[in-house]
C-alpha cells in the first residue's frame, strides 16, 4: 500500500480551534527530542540556524519525533535553495525559513521548496525520506500538500514589508521572531520593550489582514498571552537547553556548593 505522510503544519492550524503552543528543540539529542515530543504540546521546531544540529541529525530528530502526535517544523539556516532542498529530501514536511525582509526573498524561498515548473527544487524522490524513497504514491506531482512553508519577521524592513511577505503565494505563514527584530529597533536583548512588541503587533495585523496564520516567540508568560490575545495562531513558549539550564540552576540554588 502507498504510504501516507502526516498532516502539514499548514493543515494542523486549519482545523485547529485553539493556538498551537510549541518549544524549540535545538540540543540536538534525540533523547531530549522524544521527551518534548510526548510533552502534549501542539508543535516542536527543531533549529539548525542557532543550533548544532547537521542533517543526519536533524533526520534523526524526525524519526523519534514522528511516533509522537505533535507537529515538527524545521528551521533552515537560511533561505538557500540547496539548504532548502536538503531538509526537504530528508524529510522535512514544514520548514520555517529565517531572515526574510522583503516580498521578493519570500517569492525566492516559495522556487526554492517548490518544484520544476514552479519552482528550482532539484528533483531526488527515488533517492530521499521526503518521499518514502518514492513509496509515496504522487509524491512529485502533490508535494506542495506535503509541505509548508513559513517566513521568518524578524527586523525592522520585513515589518515594513510585511504585508506584502504574507501576500506572497505559497508562503503559508509568519513566525515573527522579537529578538533580532529588538536588536534591528537598536534594542538589543530587549524583546519585551514597547517599541519591539508594537512592532510584532503591527506585523501581526499586516499578516492576518492577507488571511495568513501569524505566530511569535514569547518566553516570558505575560508576553506570550498578549499575543495570543492579539490573535497569534502559533506561539514557542520555552525551549530544551533553556528548560534544562533553568531547572539546573534552581536545584544549584536549592543545594547550594558548601564553601
Amino acid at each position: 500500500m502507498p504510504l501516507r505522510l502526516a498532516p502539514t503544519f499548514r493543515a494542523r492550524l486549519a482545523e485547529s480551534a485553539r493556538p498551537l503552543i510549541g518549544m524549540w528543540v535545538t540540543s540536538g539529542s534525540p533523547v531530549v527530542a522524544e521527551i518534548c515530543a510526548g510533552s502534549g504540546l501542539g508543535w516542536l521546531l527543531v533549529d539548525t540556524e542557532h543550533s548544532p544540529a547537521g542533517l543526519e541529525t536533524v533526520e534523526s530528530l524526525l524519526r523519534t519525533i514522528a511516533a509522537y502526535p505533535i507537529t515538527p517544523m524545521v528551521r533552515a539556516p537560511s533561505g538557500d535553495p540547496v539548504a532548502l532542498k536538503q531538509l526537504l529530501d530528508l524529510g522535512a514536511q514544514n520548514v520555517l525559513v529565517p531572515m526574510v525582509d522583503s516580498a521578493e526573498q519570500a517569492e525566492a524561498v516559495v522556487r526554492a521548496v517548490r518544484y520544476p515548473p514552479r519552482g528550482v527544487r532539484g528533483v531526488g524522490s527515488a533517492l530521499s525520506r521526503s518521499a518514502r524513497w518514492n513509496r509515496v504514491e504522487d509524491y512529485l506531482t502533490k508535494a506542495d500538500e506535503f509541505t509548508s512553508l513559513f517566513v521568518q519577521i524578524e527586523s525592522t524592513a520585513g515589518v515594513a514589508d510585511a504585508a506584502k511577505i504574507a501576500a506572497v503565494d505559497g508562503v503559508d505563514g509568519v513566525f515573527v521572531g522579537p529578538s533580532d527584530l529588538a536588536a534591528s529597533m537598536g534594542l538589543l536583548g530587549q524583546q519585551t520593550h514597547p517599541d519591539v512588541t508594537a512592532a510584532v503587533l503591527g506585523t501581526f495585523e499586516a499578516v492576518r489582514a492577507q488571511g495568513k496564520p501569524v505566530g511569535v516567540n514569547a518566553f516570558d508568560p505575560a508576553q506570550a498571552q498578549r499575543y495570543l490575545d492579539a490573535g497569534a495562531s502559533f506561539v514557542l513558549v520555552g525551549a530544551d537547553v533553556t528548560l534544562l539550564a533553568q531547572g539546573s540552576e534552581a536545584l544549584a540554588r536549592r543545594h547550594p556548593r558548601n564553601p
